[in-house]
C-alpha cells in the first residue's frame, strides 16, 4: 500500500506539474549548479531518484543531454530522495496517521473522478493517503515482529559497535534492491528504529546502506545503450559508492551533526526525524564535495569506460526507451520524443538541400546519368530511415497516451503524432522528386540557365520554409514564427504560379514541350513541400 501510494501521488504531481516539469527539464542545459538544482527538482515531483536517474540516462542516450551535464542531475537527485523521507518522519511519526489517511484516500478519490481542473490533485492526495495509510500498517504490524522473527538475534547484533553499522549497511542495501525503492526501505527502516527493533547506530547504517541500493537500476536500463548512457550510469554508481567509502568511516561524526541539528534525547519517537536528517546531511555533504570536481569525475568515468571507435550510427533506426510501464515519466516521454522529431525534420531538411544542390550542379557534371542515380540511391536510404522513425516514434507516442496525460500533454501529442506522419511524407515527396529528375535526366531534358535562375529563389523559398519548421520544433511555435510560416506559405503559392506561367509560356514559344511539362510538374511537387511544412507549423502552434 505505501508503494502503490507512492506512485499514485507521483502519477499526480506529474499531471498536475507537467508543463513546469517540462521547464524544469530544459533547465538541465545550464552550469553545473543548475543541473543539481533540476535533478533535485525533478526528483520531488516524480518521488524516486531511481526514475530521475533512469530518465537521465535516456536523455543521454539520445543525446538529449550530453554525460557531463548528467553528472549534476544525478547529484541532485540523491539530494532530491530526502525530502520523501523528511515527509514520512515528520508526518508518519508525530501524529496519528489513522485520522487523516483514510479521509485523505476519500477526498482524493472524489476529487480524482471529478470532471474539474484540480483532477489531478486529487491523486496526489489519494496517494498521499494510500501512502500514510501503508505505513500505519507497517508501524502497527512491526509491533508484532517478534511473531515472525527473533529479536534477540537482532539485539545480538545492535550490541556489535561498528561491527552492527556494517550489518546495518548490508541490510539496507538488500532491503532497497528487493522493494525498489531507497525511500521505501529507509521508511521501512524509519519504522524498525520507532519500535526499537534496531538501535539508532545500525538504523544509520541501514540508510546509508539504501544508498548503494538505488544505484542498482541505473547500470541495467544502460546495458543496452550507448557508451555516453553507461558512463552515466557508472558515474551514479560510482557517486554513491565513493560517498559510502568516506561516509561509514566518519560515521560516528555525521551522527554528531545530526544531533547538532537536533538536538535533545535520542529516544524511539526521534529516530526517524534523525534519519531523515542523516539522510539530507549525506547526500548535501557528498554533492558538495564532489560539485567542484565534477569535470575531473567526468574524465574518470571517461577513462574506466572508454569510447569504442568502432561504435556508431545503424543502418536502421534505433530509439531505445525506457517503457512508460517502466518508469511512469509522461512529461519526460513528451520531451524525448521531441527531440527525436527533430532530428526526423532534419533529416528531411538535408534531402531537400541535396537535392537542390544537386539540379543546381547539374549542367557541370559529366556523368550526369550516374550522378542521378547516386542522388536517388541516397535519398532512397533516407527516406527509408524516416519511414522506420515514422513507424516507431508513432508506436512510442501512442503509448506516451496510455500514462494518462493531462490536457494540455495529450493536445502536444496529438499533434506530435500529426507532425511525425507529416515529415514523412514530406521524406517521400523529396524521394519522388529525385526519381523524377533521374528519369528527367536519362532522356536529356536539363534545366537551361535561364530556367535554372528562374527556380533558384523558388528552391529557397521551401528551404527557408523548412529552416523555419526545424527553429518552431526547436524553440516552440512563438506567434513570430507562425506569422512568418503564413507569409512563406503565400510567397511559395505566388512564386508557384508565376513559374508554372513561365512554363506554359516557353511551350508556346516553342520550347521543349516535355522538359517544360517537367518543370511545372517539379514547380508543383516542390509546392507541396512547403503545404507540408505550413501543415507541420499549424500543428506547433495548436500545440501553446
Amino acid at each position: 500500500m505505501f508503494l502503490l501510494g507512492m506512485k499514485v501521488m507521483s502519477d499526480g504531481l506529474q499531471k498536475s506539474a507537467g508543463d513546469r516539469l517540462r521547464k524544469t527539464l530544459n533547465f538541465m542545459t545550464g552550469n553545473r549548479f543548475a543541473g543539481v538544482l533540476t535533478g533535485f527538482m525533478v526528483t520531488i515531483i516524480i518521488q524516486s531518484s531511481t526514475a530521475t536517474t533512469v530518465m537521465v540516462i535516456s536523455l543521454v542516450k539520445t543525446g538529449l543531454l550530453s554525460f557531463t551535464q548528467s553528472i549534476g542531475v544525478i547529484f541532485g537527485a540523491n539530494i532530491g530522495t530526502t525530502i520523501t523521507a523528511w515527509i514520512v518522519s515528520l508526518v508518519g511519526f508525530s501524529i496519528s496517521i489513522d485520522a487523516f489517511a483514510l479521509p485523505s484516500i476519500g477526498i482524493g478519490f472524489i476529487f480524482a473522478n471529478l470532471k474539474w481542473k484540480y483532477k489531478n490533485l486529487g491523486d496526489f492526495i489519494l496517494g498521499f493517503g494510500l501512502l500514510f495509510m501503508g505505513l500505519y500498517y507497517l508501524t502497527y504490524e512491526m509491533r508484532n515482529i517478534n511473531e515472525l522473527i527473533n529479536l534477540d538475534a537482532i539485539a545480538m547484533f545492535n550490541d556489535m559497535g561498528f561491527t552492527a553499522v556494517l550489518i546495518g549497511l548490508g541490510a539496507g542495501l538488500v532491503m532497497s534492491v528487493l522493494v525498489n525503492s531507497s525511500s521505501a526501505a529507509i521508511a521501512i527502516i524509519m519504522t524498525m528504529g520507532f519500535n526499537g527493533i534496531v538501535t539508532y547506530e545500525m538504523a544509520a547504517g541501514m540508510v546509508m546502506g539504501t544508498n548503494i541500493g538505488t544505484t542498482l537500476n541505473a547500470p541495467l536500463v544502460a546495458l543496452v545503450g550507448n557508451v555516453a548512457a553507461k558512463r552515466a550510469a557508472l558515474s551514479h554508481v560510482l557517486f554513491n559508492f565513493l560517498g559510502i567509502i568516506w561516509a561509514i568511516p566518519l560515521l560516528i561524526y555525521l551522527l554528531r551533526l545530526v544531533n547538532f541539528i537536533i538536538p535533545g534525547e535520542i529516544t524511539s519517537t526521534t529516530i526517524p526525524v534523525r534519519l531523515a536528517a542523516l539522510h539530507s546531511a549525506y547526500n548535501i555533504i557528498n554533492t558538495v564535495l564532489f560539485l567542484p570536481f565534477i569535470d575531473q569525475f567526468a574524465r574518470l568515468v571517461c577513462f574506466l569506460l572508454p569510447e569504442k571507435e568502432t561504435e556508431g550510427l545503424d543502418e536502421h533506426y534505433k530509439f531505445a526507451y525506457i517503457s512508460t510501464a517502466r518508469v511512469n515519466s509522461p512529461e519526460l516521454n513528451i520531451m524525448r520524443a521531441e527531440k527525436e522529431i527533430r532530428d526526423m525534420a532534419g533529416i528531411v531538411s538535408s534531402m531537400y538541400a541535396r537535392f537542390c544542390t544537386f539540379l543546381q550542379e547539374l549542367r557541370e557534371i559529366d556523368d550526369k546519368e550516374g550522378a542521378a542515380v547516386k542522388l536517388c540511391e541516397e535519398l532512397k536510404q533516407k527516406e527509408e530511415y524516416v519511414d522506420e522513425m515514422r513507424e516507431i516514434l508513432t508506436g512510442f507516442l501512442i503509448e506516451c497516451t496510455r500514462a494518462q496525460l493531462n490536457t494540455r500533454s495529450n493536445r502536444r501529442v496529438s499533434q506530435m503524432l500529426r507532425v511525425v506522419g507529416y515529415i514523412e511524407e514530406m521524406s517521400d515527396a523529396c524521394y519522388i522528386i529525385s526519381m523524377r529528375l533521374e528519369n528527367s535526366v536519362q532522356k536529356n531534358r536539363i534545366f537551361s540557365e535561364k530556367e535554372m535562375e528562374n527556380l533558384i529563389p523558388y528552391l529557397n523559398l521551401v528551404e527557408e520554409f523548412l529552416d523555419l519548421v526545424n527553429e518552431q520544433l526547436g524553440a516552440g511555435s512563438a506567434i513570430m514564427l507562425t506569422v512568418r510560416s503564413k507569409k512563406l506559405e503565400a510567397d511559395i503559392n505566388k512564386s508557384r504560379k508565376r513559374l508554372q506561367k513561365l512554363g506554359r509560356k516557353r511551350i508556346e514559344a516553342g520550347k521543349d514541350v516535355r522538359t517544360e511539362l517537367f518543370f511545372i510538374d517539379l514547380v508543383r511537387r516542390i509546392e507541396k513541400l512547403g503545404d507540408y511544412c505550413y501543415d507541420i507549423s499549424s500543428a506547433l502552434g495548436k500545440m501553446l
